[in-house]
């Protein structure tokens, strides 16, 4: 199964996430929009994992969540990867991050350890709202991107991490929880 650990997103900051995307395909770029209730904070991609690596996981997450406290994190501002001449995905931003950063780094040395790759770009907390397809109205999206810059979304109170299994469809992605780790600081 194809998994991830990822933080979910409570109500209020998908309702305002969705109100920005409305807002962003009226501009008529060539995007695949995200649908609100699939974003997440991808903490870890693990890739395809056996039933019987799972519950290893999950252990290995336990000790993750084991003395760390829930923290909050801001939901602000929009970008795009690589950059504005050739984006291909279009995100908002996550502050609050010195704990997130250190949770994330156990969960990648716990990966590590269970025979995961580690990944080799840095982490960059991030929200992924839609994915460019074509160069078709690339440039639209660089004035609404100057305009949520500095835009604030809402805050989540992280209490847990969940392990997470994605089935591609042709309606796209289909997320499953698979178990819900609450933090234990």
């Amino acid at each position: 199964m194809r998994s991830f650990i990822a933080i979910d997103l409570d109500g209020p900051v998908r309702e305002s996430l969705s109100r920005l995307q409305a807002e962003l395909k009226s501009c008529g770029a060539d995007v695949r929009w995200v649908k609100p209730e699939n974003i997440h904070l991808t903490l870890k991609f693990l890739g395809d994992v056996g039933e019987e690596t799972a519950g290893n996981i999950i252990s290995a997450l336990e000790k993750c969540c084991t003395g760390v406290k829930a923290f909050d994190i801001e939901v602000s501002g929009v970008g795009v990867f690589p950059d504005t001449k050739s984006p291909r995905v279009l995100w908002a931003g996550i502050s609050g991050g010195g704990i997130l950063g250190e949770l994330q780094r156990k969960i990648e040395d716990a990966a590590a350890a269970l025979g995961f790759k580690r990944e080799k770009r840095k982490f960059v907390p991030h929200l992924t709202l839609g994915r460019f397809r074509s160069s078709r109205g690339k440039k639209i999206p660089a004035d609404n991107i100057e305009r949520h810059k500095h835009s604030k979304f809402g805050a989540v109170k992280v209490r847990s991490v969940t392990l997470m299994k994605s089935d591609l469809g042709t309606g796209g992605a289909r997320y499953t929880r698979i178990a819900e780790i609450p933090l234990r600081g």
